[in-house]
């Protein structure tokens, strides 16, 4: 936006943009040794690196980004989507698993010199068609969702969960979200727990998937009834209804009542706490909770919530750092990478007269 004067007349022009040749003359070295010291190559010495560096600052030197992405054959933009919230496109951003996932994939790629771009989900070529994308991270992609086989058939990469395994093209990373459920079920279970309830989204992801599979063969081994409760669509609310449909009935009902509760469909742990509340319970000694959150919220309630971290900024880097080696180092043939998740033993799940957090070895 350009400068117009309080008492009319011309507006003023824009500043010129600031050369390499200029910051050069400034700092009193040649053109070759400022670019070197920018890019952080050639044989210079610490304080010629540095003082190169600190007058293209002090100018406000930028590179000629069209220049560089022609160099490199590449627009350094990373398209980013979330496949689960399709029917609401922009709302993934108040969940704080997406919430940090998104921060910590956008950081992390800004190190490594690209930038993310949000899409929409859903098969929307529109909005994605004339960027020049040199890939596209899908987010839990749901299976009906088609914005992966759009984008492979447009030749353009896909870093996504293990749903695109073995598709050319496609690239994944993933947490082993079997182990993770079962681990957590073990943990009720030698806190005494006999009677859990698992609470999942109405979800069709790989993560979710799995999830429900390992829930069916952990309840299968030790002959405990299989009792799940889906929460129609996400947010709090929604799932907090589904909080209190798992729960609901007389707690003084006796043997057949819940005594544990792990929600999987992400929802604020005070807001769960706070419901298991209202129908009676007493948590943990009636009812063992744990959530898979990242809400840090879950720290300071009391007591305080068992959370199943997914690591979403282990996830990221991960991500981010097999997109660079397939871009730029053409690693076709990357293999996937599971990220292990983490379990934060607090008291909401302990019956015994240990109450600090824990946290078990990631999983």
């Amino acid at each position: 936006m350009t400068d117009v004067p309080p008492h009319g007349g011309q507006p003023s022009p824009p500043l010129p943009r600031v050369r390499l040749v200029d910051v050069a003359r400034e700092a009193g070295l040649s053109k070759t040794t400022v670019s070197a010291a920018l890019n952080g190559t050639g044989r210079l010495s610490p304080e010629v690196r540095e003082k190169a560096r600190e007058t293209a600052r002090r100018m406000g030197y930028r590179p000629n980004a069209a220049a560089r992405r022609l160099r490199a054959g590449r627009a350094r933009l990373i398209g980013y989507v979330v496949g689960e919230f399709a029917d609401a496109p922009w709302t993934f951003l108040e969940s704080p698993y997406f919430a940090r996932l998104t921060a910590a994939t956008a950081a992390t790629s800004l190190k490594r010199g690209y930038a993310v771009v949000l899409l929409p989900a859903g098969s929307l070529q529109s909005e994605w068609a004339d960027l020049s994308l040199d890939a596209v991270v899908v987010a839990d992609p749901v299976a009906d969702d088609p914005i992966v086989e759009d984008l492979l058939a447009a030749r353009i990469p896909v870093f996504s969960d293990r749903s695109v395994e073995g598709r050319p093209g496609a690239y994944w990373v993933d947490v082993d979200a079997g182990r993770a459920v079962r681990g957590a079920l073990d943990h009720v279970r030698e806190q005494g727990a006999r009677r859990p309830v698992l609470l999942v989204p109405d979800s069709t992801t790989s993560f979710h998937t799995e999830v429900l599979a390992a829930h069916h063969e952990w309840c299968a081994v030790h002959g405990v009834p299989e009792r799940v409760v889906r929460a129609g669509s996400p947010g709090n609310g929604p799932v907090i209804r589904a909080v209190e449909t798992a729960l609901a009935g007389d707690p003084a009902a006796g043997p057949g009542r819940p005594d544990a509760l792990l929600v999987v469909a992400e929802a604020s742990p005070p807001l769960v706490l706070d419901a298991a509340r209202r129908l009676g319970y007493e948590v943990p000694g009636d009812l063992l909770l744990v959530c898979v959150s990242e809400d840090v919220t879950a720290e300071y309630t009391e007591p305080p919530v068992t959370t199943l971290s997914l690591r979403p900024e282990a996830i990221a880097e991960a991500g981010v750092d097999m997109l660079v080696a397939v871009l730029e180092h053409g690693e076709r043939e990357a293999a996937g990478v599971l990220v292990p998740t983490r379990l934060d033993v607090r008291a909401s799940s302990v019956r015994s007269a240990q109450t600090e957090c824990t946290s078990r070895p990631p999983t």
